[in-house]
């Protein structure tokens, strides 16, 4: 693996009925995040977990803002996608929550912005925010992808983090005056920033196994890179991928730390890498074939349960900051 991080066993149940939807996509009912997750995901996640002053930046930043207030703003300022708004959209939509089978039909928007991108927003009921130069630039089998991808971030617990790096790179300023100033913000920061890279390559998986269509998510990756219109070429990019592996080496230490500064994605041509190593291995054939664990079946420590627990919590902590911020508000001066 271009990484090389082992990948482990995720165990499973063994090949599960193959049911499909109304386009002939395979549905995996009850699947685990296990089955997409990348190890360095995992291995980042625990590295950051363990940054001193996270958990003051944690219960700072949620202690803030509630997911309420971050709903309203996109009820505010973007669309909802429903049957009725944005038809196409919505029925990508509902056809990767049914491939996924998520928990919930978490609210999807699309917001105006020409920038190829999206995101997933919230902790306790997270809701998927999709650019509008997004919809435009990509076709069906590329915008399932997308929308998996993001739905891959939700399943694995990845949205309450993200959603803190948000914030954090936002409110920053705001932080002054408390003990999350200077490089303890910055070390928090930078660690949110590195796992945030890694938590890509496991979104990258779950929008391949929606897509079900491995050169339409390349063809989706050469257009965020860049190659949008007449003239894009994927084998060419394929080729670009392979010798950037190759060069990859010859970087020195503080040339990557500058070529990554501030990114939240790898680069396209790396993600790309990642996910040819994850095919070539047999892991996208093996869950095709029905093969893949069960959220029915996950450990009491896994990233899906540790994210449940974590955002009841946080979420908690919140009401209970609104509520005594209404309380203020509400008190009658002497």
């Amino acid at each position: 693996m271009p990484l090389d991080e082992p990948e482990p066993d995720p165990g499973g149940p063994g090949e599960v009925a193959d049911l499909r939807t109304a386009s002939g996509r395979r549905i995996f009912p009850g699947i685990s995040s296990r089955a997409w997750e990348h190890p360095a995901d995992r291995a980042a996640l625990t590295t950051l977990r363990a940054v001193p002053g996270f958990d003051v930046a944690t219960k700072w930043v949620f202690g803030l803002f509630t997911e309420r207030a971050l709903r309203a703003l996109y009820l505010g300022g973007a669309v909802e996608v429903g049957p009725e708004q944005f038809p196409r959209v919505y029925r990508l939509y509902a056809e990767c929550l049914e491939i996924l089978d998520a928990p919930e039909p978490y609210t999807l928007f699309i917001t105006q912005n020409p920038v190829l991108n999206a995101g997933a927003v919230g902790w306790e009921h997270p809701f998927v925010v999709l650019n509008s130069g997004t919809v435009h630039a990509l076709d069906d089998d590329q915008l399932r992808y997308v929308l998996a991808h993001e739905l891959g971030h939700v399943q694995s617990g990845h949205v309450l983090y993200k959603t803190m790096l948000g914030l954090l790179l936002r409110a920053a300023p705001l932080a002054l005056g408390t003990p999350l100033t200077g490089l303890a913000l910055l070390a928090v920061i930078a660690a949110l920033l590195e796992w945030d890279r890694k938590s890509e390559l496991s979104a990258d998986r779950a929008g391949l196994l929606a897509c079900q269509d491995p050169d339409q998510v390349r063809q989706a990756l050469l257009r965020m890179a860049g190659g949008v219109g007449e003239g894009a070429n994927l084998a060419a990019f394929r080729e670009q991928a392979r010798r950037y592996e190759e060069d990859r080496g010859v970087l020195d230490s503080v040339a990557r730390t500058l070529a990554i500064l501030g990114r939240q994605h790898p680069f396209p041509v790396q993600r790309l890498r990642e996910l040819d190593a994850w095919i070539e291995a047999g892991h996208y054939d093996a869950v095709m074939r029905g093969e893949y664990p069960l959220r029915a079946d996950d450990p009491e420590d896994s990233p899906w349960r540790a994210w449940q627990e974590g955002a009841g919590h946080y979420a908690s902590r919140a009401r209970e900051v609104g509520r005594r911020v209404s309380d203020l508000f509400r008190k009658k001066p002497d």
